[in-house]
């Protein structure tokens, strides 16, 4: 009889553990939707493309343009500094070589803060190591938000 009691509380507990959804691929996040690149409006892409690009390419030529108030905001405009773009250039060209050119992923959409994140496959001249761009529009269409980062490749 014991034993029926304590395999009967094994059970009930196994049975009470949660599962996972593994069938959706989209953000968990509320407010987060991915869209295609033809919903979006052309001037928040150009705008995206143009700026990274920029930004990218000054690391070729050592020569940096820097934003102005209707591209980006005070907080962008003040850390993408020549002192700080050289910087990260000089780690990023030593890694990868030199910038060819900016692939566009996905874009989303944050409905909540009414912000557009444009991902980018970044393409260098080295190939061992992938990078990628994100890009953030806000509502007044400036870039509120710019970064690269190293995407670790996939145990296989």
């Amino acid at each position: 009889m014991r034993k029926i009691i304590i395999l009967f509380c094994f059970l009930t507990i196994l049975s009470c553990k949660s599962k996972k959804n593994i069938a959706s691929n989209a953000p968990k996040e509320k407010g987060i939707v991915v869209l295609k690149p033809e919903e979006i409006d052309v001037l928040k892409k150009n705008r995206a493309y143009d700026l990274g690009k920029r930004l990218l390419e000054s690391c070729n030529t050592s020569r940096f343009k820097a934003f102005n108030a209707s591209e980006a905001t005070e907080k962008v405009r003040s850390n993408a500094t020549p002192e700080k773009i050289s910087t990260t250039c000089k780690k990023i060209n030593q890694r990868n070589g030199r910038f060819i050119a900016i692939n566009l992923i996905e874009v989303t959409h944050d409905e909540i803060n009414d912000e557009y994140i444009f991902r980018y496959k970044i393409d260098y001249e080295k190939k061992l190591y992938k990078r990628e761009l994100k890009v953030t529009i806000n509502s007044e269409n400036k870039v509120s938000a710019i970064a690269t980062k190293e995407i670790m490749a996939k145990p296989i």
